[in-house]
């Protein structure tokens, strides 16, 4: 991965190749920022430059033997560890078994994120995704061998904040703060937030921004997937906030976020109809609604992920009726239904649906009973939608 191939960052990328000339790489770093905006590929372009044997001012050779290998992901002194869904029947799992797959996607994917891997390495389960606990006896194997042929072992940590409880974190720590010699830890975030004190406070910061609108529009617009105008593209730009993942996925009028779309529609439509119109027959509709989404074939995942969406439907829709267009971030779709539904959402209740929202999310993470979680949140819709 060349620099040159990354969108965006010129900030990110001079401060990365300043470190390696100035021979002052940080042994831990923590490379945050949101999802979708090139951060694991910023953090790979930074590895090959460490590694590279002909290195220029501005980016890697790409045609060393090191290079070369970094080109397919497969130099002997980089080593991975990310979140993957265990296979059932077996405890003895490590990243390494699902190395390939990840090689894959990365090289296949110019952006993806977490759960576009989990659809792609775990055949159809709907489980949750986790860095698990015996990850962490590999990590520590790994880099206490001898570097194979750079001067550098780097180990990429995607997601730390994945980590299974607090166990590989707590087993990590030491080797994270007094490395063998020649060792960096690449951490590359969606969420810092999420990791233990103890592990942040053992890294060097490095958070990346969001692309600028003129970097996604542009990216679009010469992708050859899409066929659009410079308005449309300038509109779909606006509304990613800075993700490049969730552009294209605007643009490919993503199924999962038209679904999640139809989901907030239908509650929000079922719970006024009982709440303020007294047709309490829709009832019945708010129960199979709550069947559905809290279905084994919709999966933890998703069901987080409708969440979320959710709660970004409940700002966008507040934030309409102060008539700021350019602190909306709605679809056009999403901009017609909030054109007659966003003058319910206001002062009185808006603070409360974002309270529930996020209660429900935790409560799916922590293994509550769906089905008992999302009929919870549909009545309190009614109570908030008189």
């Amino acid at each position: 991965m060349l620099f040159s191939q990354i969108i965006g960052h010129q900030q990110i990328k001079q401060r990365f190749i300043q470190s390696v000339t100035e021979q002052r790489i940080a042994h831990a770093q923590l490379i945050s920022g949101r999802e979708g905006i090139g951060k694991l590929h910023l953090a790979l372009a930074y590895a090959q430059y460490i590694s590279c044997t002909n290195r220029t001012e501005s980016d890697s050779c790409g045609v060393c033997p090191s290079c070369v290998k970094y080109a397919k992901l497969a130099h002997p002194d980089l080593h991975f560890a990310f979140p993957y869904i265990k296979p059932e029947g077996s405890k003895t799992w490590i990243c390494n078994d699902f190395l390939p797959k990840f090689r894959e996607m990365i090289l296949n994917n110019e952006y993806f994120g977490f759960d576009d891997w989990l659809d792609f390495s775990s055949d159809g389960s709907k489980k949750q995704g986790y860095i698990f606990a015996n990850e962490s006896e590999e990590i520590i194997r790994k880099l206490n061998l001898k570097s194979y042929e750079s001067e550098y072992k780097i180990m990429l940590i995607w997601l730390p904040e994945k980590m299974y409880g607090d166990v590989v974190a707590n087993k990590i720590l030491k080797i994270l703060e007094e490395p063998p010699e020649k060792t960096v830890f690449l951490l590359v975030s969606n969420q810092p937030n999420l990791l233990l004190p103890t592990i942040i406070s053992r890294t060097q910061p490095v958070y990346v921004p969001p692309l600028a609108e003129s970097e996604i529009a542009a990216a679009l617009l010469v992708n050859e997937n899409f066929n659009l105008t410079e308005q449309n593209a300038l509109r779909i730009a606006h509304i990613a906030n800075g993700s490049l993942l969730d552009a294209f996925k605007i643009a490919a009028n993503d199924e999962e976020n038209a679904a999640n779309f139809e989901r907030f529609t239908s509650l929000m439509r079922y719970a006024w109809c009982v709440g303020a119109k007294k047709k309490y027959s829709a009832l019945k509709e708010l129960r199979v609604w709550a069947d559905e989404i809290s279905a084994a074939n919709v999966g933890r995942e998703q069901q987080k992920k409708f969440l979320n969406y959710a709660l970004q439907m409940v700002r966008e829709n507040y934030i309409f009726n102060l008539s700021q267009p350019q602190i909306n971030y709605l679809t056009a779709t999403e901009e017609n239904f909030a054109k007659n539904f966003s003058r319910f959402i206001n002062e009185k209740n808006v603070e409360k649906m974002m309270d529930e929202f996020s209660l429900a999310q935790r409560q799916i993470n922590q293994n509550a009973n769906a089905k008992i979680v999302f009929f919870d949140i549909a009545l309190k819709m009614i109570m908030m939608l008189k």
